[in-house]
């Protein structure tokens, strides 16, 4: 588990160096997990070393909710300025996706029945 958090804390620093050096183009947290997914894809890291601390973070997913639900509560009033186009932005980009991954899961499926897939 120290091993598992090590890693983590480790490709959250690199990715806040890497972002200072793109000016905060890419937020730091994004790039360490990007970072992170390369080098467990790559098995540079080793899968096994992440299975503990990655199991205890996603059992306790909800506490890592309580920040956005307090922004939320502190911005409440600049949020109901904005309810509407908040609202559209949603709608449109849940369109946008499920219109995306249907045309995706679509094109997967019209592969599969050529047989066109590696099992």
């Amino acid at each position: 588990m120290i091993k598992g958090s090590f890693f983590i804390l480790l490709f959250y620093f690199l990715g806040e160096m890497l972002s200072l050096l793109l000016n905060g183009f890419i937020p730091g947290s994004v790039l360490g997990m990007i970072l992170l997914f390369f080098c467990l894809f790559f098995k540079i890291i080793k899968p096994e070393n992440m299975k503990s601390v990655a199991t205890v973070i996603t059992k306790n997913m909800a506490v890592f909710f309580v920040p956005a639900g307090v922004g939320l509560m502190v911005y409440a009033e600049l949020l109901s300025k904005s309810l509407f186009t908040i609202l559209a932005a949603i709608a449109v980009s849940t369109i946008l996706t499920i219109a995306t991954v249907a045309i995706i899961q679509d094109n997967f499926e019209k592969r599969r029945s050529k047989g066109g897939t590696r099992s």
